[in-house]
């Protein structure tokens, strides 16, 4: 028999941090771990992937106890349980998950469900994104529409869990109640999650006192962020009330608490993760072949990335840049130092200044020693020699270079979007917010092709899905500036990658690439519509993130 609607989830930290509240025994239960998105949404790992962390965790502690250290593992590359993950490790210490090909980091968090929940029974809730695929609710979402549906209700709200929407069961769709938009739902079987002990009280699925909520202000699970000014619900905290076939749950008292990216912004802002190499991706093996990776310290075996020099590829004749040698490129905008800062980080390979760079071993340049710093010569920032040689090498190599600390451009900075057409339109209907102009209507087309030199699985296929892809923006001053300036975003290849969706997980297939576009008119529910007063000023932040400003069009 299910559970009482909205029970049946505790939050707890990592195995070997203490979870344990007095006067609660220990209780069967799964483990759940959850990243968050751009848009402060919580996404489950798959059971499998989730599995792999907890032995991770558990084993190098239960051979410590054994040895007397007690000391669990301090970073799990995730390649290792699903090679769709491989560019992502787990930083155990801050619960970050760190993308090691971008520097993305993106807080993780672990939460216990019962054992007879959805994710005890490997059952996830998914929503139709828009690129076609399916996307996961957050477990705790999962497991409240479970209940519902294992109860026979028609139709549940899940304002109560800080989400605009109506769910019904019977035709199997979610519609945004404020703006009548209707996605599809399933209910998909997948691996159970991993089972481990609860000692201290299960989370709610609302607003309560449980450690994740108490650890976020108190008002609940953080559920967004303000991202392209997302509206937030004024609610007030009740317990979900059933009527007939009818789950009528009224609004929680969630706070809605901004995501606190961490911002690498001087030599010591970023979290030292325990990495042997911050660019060492896992890299798959024959059955039964030894991994050629390196032993490290924390018990997971984290393989190097072979780093090299290449000569001018055809990506740079692509690209109508004047080839350069790597080495040439960092000396162009380095200056290097004669003693290094004894206090400061590398925020590349994560060691002090005053040390070796952590890719001497993975990186070899005749012209460059290990122990060579270089300050950058507008933003002043200082690293490794050697690991900015490294960053460029595994980048576009374009001829240009991005401070990883500030993000300063040096140079003319391209991507790598596949080959397309982007086309402009305007018509006189007005975007909410935006009633005194018309709109600009871009529709962007990609096609499905062979990835080239530049992307990460040269001669490999890509795919192209959810094109031609719409989008808006209001037909007044700032609009066109906009305009102007994705179209040479466009023409430098830096609105869309190759690389993994983020919604669906799919591989090799063609993505967004830091730029955000509106792709909706009339909703901001979903952060990709109107009204949205900061969309114009955010956006224009983004392109000059990727070095396009209004001196680009002076050009």
């Amino acid at each position: 028999m299910a559970a009482a609607l909205g029970a049946g989830s505790g939050s707890a930290g990592p195995p070997g941090l203490s979870n344990s509240v007095p006067g609660h025994a220990a209780l069967p239960a799964v483990a759940v771990w959850e990243w968050q998105d751009e848009f402060g949404r919580w996404r489950p790992y798959r059971g499998s992937v989730c599995s792999f962390i907890e032995q991770a965790l558990q084993a190098p502690a239960q051979k410590g106890r054994r040895s007397g250290t007690g000391l669990a593992s301090s970073s799990i590359p995730l390649g290792q349980a699903d090679a769709t993950l491989a560019p992502y490790v787990i930083d155990i210490p801050s619960l970050m998950q760190f993308r090691q090909d971008t520097g993305t980091m993106r807080s993780v968090r672990r939460h216990l469900f019962a054992q007879d929940s959805a994710a005890g029974q490997g059952i996830v809730w998914e929503w139709q994104n828009d690129e076609g695929g399916w996307s996961p609710y957050e477990m705790k979402v999962c497991v409240f529409l479970e209940q519902a549906f294992t109860h026979g209700l028609r139709h549940v709200d899940l304002s109560s869990l800080g989400y605009n929407y109506d769910i019904d069961f019977v035709s199997l769709v979610q519609t945004n109640k404020t703006s009548r938009f209707r996605r599809g739902i399933q209910r998909r079987m997948d691996t159970p999650y991993p089972v481990t002990t609860a000692t201290g009280p299960l989370h709610t699925a609302m607003a309560c006192s449980c450690q994740q909520c108490l650890l976020n202000s108190g008002t609940g699970p953080i559920t967004t962020r303000y991202r392209h000014s997302m509206i937030n619900l004024p609610s007030s905290s009740a317990v979900p009330q059933v009527s007939s076939r009818t789950a009528a749950l009224s609004s929680s008292g969630l706070s809605f608490v901004p995501y606190n990216k961490p911002t690498l912004s001087g030599a010591r802002s970023a979290p030292r993760l325990n990495t042997q190499s911050a660019w060492a991706l896992p890299q798959p093996v024959g059955a039964g072949a030894p991994s050629p990776g390196l032993s490290a310290s924390n018990g997971v075996s984290v393989p190097n990335l072979p780093v090299e020099m290449p000569k001018p590829s055809k990506v740079n004749q692509a690209l109508a840049v004047t080839p350069s040698e790597p080495e040439q490129v960092v000396r162009k905008y380095l200056e290097e130092l004669r003693g290094a800062p004894a206090d400061e980080d590398c925020i590349i390979c994560m060691e002090k200044l005053a040390l070796p760079s952590g890719y001497s071993d993975a990186c070899e340049c005749k012209t460059i020693k290990p122990e060579a710093v270089g300050q950058l010569t507008q933003c002043q920032h200082a690293f490794h020699l050697l690991c900015v040689l490294a960053m460029y090498a595994n980048g576009n190599k374009d001829g240009s270079l991005q401070c990883p600390s500030c993000k300063t451009i040096y140079g003319e900075k391209t991507g790598t979007q596949p080959k397309g057409k982007m086309e402009v339109s305007t018509f006189t209907q007005s975007l909410p917010g935006h009633q005194d102009c018309g709109t600009i209507q871009i529709v962007y087309s990609i096609s499905r092709g062979i990835q080239g030199p530049e992307h990460p699985n040269p001669g490999m296929p890509y795919t192209a899905r959810g094109f031609p892809r719409y989008c808006y923006l209001p037909d007044n001053e700032k609009g066109r500036k906009v305009l102007d300036l994705l179209r040479v975003a466009w023409k430098r290849r830096l609105i869309f990658t190759v690389g993994t969706s983020s919604t669906t997980g799919e591989s090799n297939t063609v993505v967004w690439n830091e730029i955000h576009h509106k792709t909706e008119m009339d909703t901001n529910l979903s952060g990709h519509g109107y009204p949205d007063p900061n969309y114009l000023d955010n956006v224009l932040a983004e392109l000059a993130a990727q070095g396009v400003t209004e001196a680009c069009l002076r050009q």
